[in-house]
């Protein structure tokens, strides 16, 4: 699942390919929002954390699978 989550006051928005499901994301931003949870935290393909200040967070947009790309030119 590609994921883009804006945080403030930072100039690029970070990407990540997660292997949880849409609604695994959307519980944990929504825990993170309400202030249950201090950080936002989602696990990418490769098994790694990112950890994200909850009061940081800007957006969060949850999108389609990506499909894997193969080669080496840009389509």
């Amino acid at each position: 699942m590609e994921v883009k989550i804006g945080v403030q006051n930072a100039p690029r928005e970070i990407h990540i390919e997660s292997t949880q499901t849409p609604e695994e994301i959307e519980k944990a931003v929504a825990a993170a929002l309400s202030g249950t949870e201090k950080l936002l935290v989602l696990t990418d393909e490769q098994g790694r954390k990112v950890l994200i200040p909850a009061d940081r967070l800007a957006y969060v947009e949850i999108g389609e699978p990506s499909k894997h790309r193969v080669g080496f030119g840009a389509l």
